[in-house]
């Protein structure tokens, strides 16, 4: 006797095994948001010892580093495809400084620069 369809197709079909569902709540973590505002509070601290800075000014103030930090590092860039090199250094930062920062900002912001530069090179 020929073994009946519904078997053939039973022994050739493995069976699932249906498994309930655990729900596991996992707690979400928090994005971390990297602001500037402790190296804004020290600098604040070096020049003016007895005055704080609300958090609305904080805001501003780290929005004001964010922004100038594109906009050098955009700069930046353009002098570095200008020139058809691949490398981003030190001195393609310090023109994109002379270039958008204007007179006495721009000297200090390349002493400062350079120092930084300086302290980093001879720490290594």
């Amino acid at each position: 006797m020929a073994p009946s369809s519904a078997n053939v197709a039973s022994k050739s079909t493995p069976t699932v095994k249906k498994t309930a569902k655990v729900s596991v709540e996992r707690k979400r973590k928090k994005a971390k948001h990297e602001t500037f505002s402790t190296y804004i509070y020290k600098v604040l601290k070096q020049v003016h010892t007895d005055t704080g800075i609300s958090k609305k000014s904080m805001a501003i103030m780290n929005s004001f580093i964010y922004d100038l930090h594109e906009k050098i590092a955009l700069e930046a860039s353009k002098l570095v495809r200008y020139n058809k090199k691949h490398t981003l250094s030190a001195r393609e930062v310090q023109s994109a400084v002379k270039l958008l920062l204007p007179g006495e900002l721009a000297k200090h912001a390349i002493i400062e620069g350079a120092k930084a530069v300086n302290k980093y090179t001879s720490g290594k």
